[in-house]
């Protein structure tokens, strides 16, 4: 809820600063004065800055003023997300067509606005593989991505794998570089080499 300011006789400081009903500023004013500017223009002496010294009042319509604090917090509370960190699995030999749609729902996940934590699962011996090894193929999976986004939280090891959380950089330029075209070039050549081939008609004899 938004909280209520003091208006007229309820203002306690004896010296404000006012702002008058256009917006000027008339100066510190005795709040005797104030009161009574605001009664000549038939609008109230709301306290819109408490804690200034001194404290600054405003000459205007309480209700208005009301009404413009509301839609301001309603206006907030949608720009507000509560971002969500999503999950994503990938597996050490994950082959390159599932790479890309585990890529495509990374990038689904990014454009919401959510984070993303990705696993790369090891299992049984893949656990005491190298360490280079494992890196580069989390490095692939990054690769993958075509979106801006940056690393919130550096590769670690978790309880069944290698974890790392990106999230949306909304910072970068959204032109593609030569990486993500690169990148852009394997996903098209990785779909096309798992599309299934028209059928040929056999030719009918003469």
């Amino acid at each position: 809820m938004v909280p209520r300011p003091r208006i007229n006789n309820s203002i306690r400081a004896q010296e404000i600063r006012v702002i008058g009903a256009s917006g000027e500023n008339l100066g510190v004013k005795s709040l005797a004065d104030a009161l009574s500017l605001a009664s000549l223009a038939g609008l109230d002496l709301i306290e819109i800055a408490p804690t200034a010294q001194p404290p600054v009042a405003r000459i205007m319509d309480h209700g208005k003023y009301l009404y413009q604090l509301d839609k301001e917090s309603r206006k907030a509370k949608k720009k507000t997300k509560e971002i969500e960190i999503r999950g994503l699995r990938v597996r050490l030999g994950t082959g390159s067509h599932d790479l890309v749609l585990k890529a495509k729902k990374a990038e689904e996940f990014i454009r919401g606005g959510d984070r993303v934590q990705i696993q790369l699962t090891l299992r049984g011996r893949e656990k005491y593989l190298d360490k280079k090894f494992i890196e580069s193929r989390l490095s692939k999976i990054l690769e993958a991505i075509t979106i801006p986004f940056k690393v919130s939280d550096a590769p670690k090891k978790g309880p069944r794998g290698l974890l790392i959380t990106i999230e949306p950089d909304h910072g970068k330029n959204k032109q593609i570089s030569t990486k993500t075209n690169t990148s852009n070039e394997n996903r098209q050549n990785s779909e096309a080499q798992t599309s299934p081939k028209p059928l040929q008609r056999e030719a009918k004899p003469i």
